[in-house]
């Protein structure tokens, strides 16, 4: 079988590459990141002696979906891992300023996975066969100032998914959605050290821990993946914190 991954030149989709290429499966590499693209592809081809394609591409824009789906046609590859794992994130005020960056988080984010899971979803139903996972978040169930396109993109992805699940079904087509918690990537800037102190006292995830659980409940067609105990406790904790105590912390931190 082969996987396509987007966002698979580094962070979470870098993993989910390497334990898909440990399980002997193919990849289909996609990202806007060309040197890291090549070096990935090249290093997880040595490694675990699959075959590794890479797709130099920028996912933000309105025909990303369409030119992946024809590239796979043109090079007769059969897509049964779809991955939806591309993603981007800023904190900051919506405004005029960043209303370019914000729109082109809800392509990344909400119209190119909704395309991808479309166009290779009807090759799926076609074989009777595959596998799509789409990466959520947390922050799905957390509205809060500062990731306001952020958490609105991941709540529809999460929406989405849960229930393109029941369209798929019938066909053998597993959708699972993986809402985790926070996990130690680059995608959120913070300090090395930080990350380090997070994953320690068990506030932040590493991406071996959550993949390799995403991946065992994708394969079982689960319809939805929530690792961590923060997915639990922290949403109904800052659900019922005052409006008078948000609008202090956000006048603190932004």
């Amino acid at each position: 079988m082969r996987a396509l991954i987007t966002g698979g030149s580094s962070g979470m989709g870098l993993e989910y590459a390497r334990q898909l290429a440990a399980k002997g499966h193919d990849l289909l590499l996609v990202s806007n990141q060309q040197e890291e693209l090549t070096k990935a592809a090249k290093q997880l081809s040595q490694t675990y002696s699959v075959d590794v394609i890479s797709c130099y591409q920028d996912l933000a824009v309105e025909t990303a979906a369409e030119e992946l789906f024809s590239f796979c046609q043109e090079e007769n590859l059969q897509i049964d891992i779809l991955i939806n794992n591309a993603g981007m994130f800023f904190f900051e005020e919506l405004s005029n300023d960043n209303e370019a960056k914000a729109l082109t988080m809800m392509r990344l984010q909400i119209y190119t996975p909704t395309r991808l899971c479309v166009l290779f979803g009807e090759e799926m139903k076609k074989r009777k066969s595959g596998y799509i996972l789409n990466m959520s978040s947390m922050a799905a169930k957390l509205p809060c100032p500062g990731i306001t396109v952020y958490s609105a993109t991941k709540a529809y992805l999460k929406s989405f998914g849960k229930s393109l699940y029941f369209e798929m079904r019938p066909y053998g087509v597993g959708v699972t959605t993986v809402c985790p918690a926070a996990i130690a990537t680059p995608l959120y800037k913070l300090k090395p050290s930080l990350l380090k102190l997070g994953v320690k006292v068990g506030l932040i995830g590493t991406p071996q821990w959550l993949v390799r659980r995403a991946l065992r409940r994708m394969f079982k067609k689960r319809r939805v993946v929530k690792p961590g105990l923060m997915n639990y406790y922290l949403p109904p904790l800052i659900a019922i914190l005052p409006k008078w105590l948000v609008d202090r912390l956000w006048k603190k931190y932004k």
